[in-house]
């Protein structure tokens, strides 16, 4: 049996027209800000995480013309890779096929964590291949991608975890990704650059977002790396920005994706390099973390617009029960005074009202 027959969908729209609705604060959709809202009408959604029973692990998820396209980390299939999901409904996924056509130069290499953006009509996929941030370029969603031969920050001996970022305050892309630093809480973190119009090259110095802060970011202990034996090697990895209130929110994972203590936690900046400020997250995740629910290291998420156009949903992967796979789910993300959270985030059946009403 699919994936997408496995799935319930009811959708029922009525009029709002006279009905009296309480509801959180709402971030504007991924990249923009937010205007006067309309009048909104209620959206049942009925699915469940996850939302596709294949391996996708890294989830992005792109809206375009009205529907979604999924991509993550998988296996090579056929010479290609990434998987590709796509939607109408945000509720029935269906694969269509992987993304990107494997360059001769990195067959046998690692591929992680494929992120695509959309300008003047073409279709941009940042992703590490054999550990340094790449680009590949398609005329529509699902692909074909072709690398363009480009590799970002040569310099750097890791370089992974690319999201590109259009900042509607000012109108320039930005280039996030996730590198090494050897000082202070050693280990992974997110960098930024400033992308030049192609979108294919960079410009400017390469600032630091953030870095680790807490002991639950230690991905492992005694780790050797670069010739030396490290105490703590930390990682804070998958950044995804989100402008909300006029303040830029990096969404973050942070601790060993292998293990259930894998979450996610955020940081705040009033300019979209940062510095980013992360004084929630000292206990733990505080976005999204694993535990009950039947979560088990939810984490490297994305957020997208839902189908009311106005409630923003995190995107993330959690592990099956047996850990053989990553698995792509979706829940509402609200803004409380504490920051953003995810929503009754779990595994299994989903039952979501939009507007939401409730607090999370």
């Amino acid at each position: 049996m699919s994936a997408s027959s496995q799935l319930k969908t009811a959708i029922v729209i009525a009029s709002a027209i006279g009905l009296a609705m309480s509801e959180p604060s709402f971030a504007a959709p991924a990249g923009e800000t937010r205007g006067a809202k309309p009048q909104a009408a209620r959206i049942e959604l009925t699915y469940r995480n996850p939302v596709w029973g294949g391996y996708l692990a890294d989830p992005q998820v792109l809206k375009t013309g009205g529907e979604y396209y999924a991509y993550g980390t998988g296996a090579e299939r056929d010479g290609r890779q990434f998987p590709v999901l796509h939607s109408r409904d945000f509720m029935h996924w269906e694969f269509v096929g992987d993304a990107l056509e494997t360059p001769a130069e990195l067959k046998g290499k690692f591929f992680w964590a494929p992120e695509v953006v959309e300008k003047d009509g073409k279709f941009y996929m940042y992703y590490a291949g054999d550990q340094k941030v790449r680009v590949a370029v398609a005329e529509k969603p699902a692909g074909p991608f072709r690398d363009a031969g480009k590799v970002f920050f040569p310099k750097e001996p890791f370089s992974i975890d690319a999201h590109a970022f259009h900042d509607p305050q000012s109108g320039k892309w930005y280039l996030f990704f996730a590198k090494d630093f050897l000082d202070q809480r050693v280990g992974t973190a997110p960098a930024v650059a400033e992308l030049a119009d192609d979108m294919l090259s960079t410009v400017g110095p390469v600032k630091t977002v953030l870095r680790a802060s807490a002991d639950w970011q230690i991905f492992t202990r005694n780790r050797k790396m670069y010739g030396r034996t490290f105490d703590e090697w930390h990682t804070v990895e998958g950044p995804f920005i989100v402008l909300h209130d006029k303040r830029y929110y990096c969404f973050y994972s942070g601790g060993n994706w292998e293990t259930p203590g894998y979450g996610v936690g955020f940081g705040v900046a009033d300019a979209v390099t940062g510095p980013y400020t992360d004084t929630s997250d000292r206990d733990g995740a505080a976005v999204l973390h694993g535990g009950h629910d039947g979560l088990i290291g939810p984490g490297h998420n994305s957020i997208v617009v839902g189908p009311d156009d106005r409630t923003d949903f995190i995107v993330y992967h959690s592990w099956n029960k047996e850990r053989t796979k990553r698995q792509m789910c979706v829940d509402p993300l609200v803004w409380t005074a504490d920051g953003p959270k995810a929503y009754h985030a779990a595994r299994g059946e989903r039952h979501v009202t939009l507007p939401l009403e409730a607090s999370p």
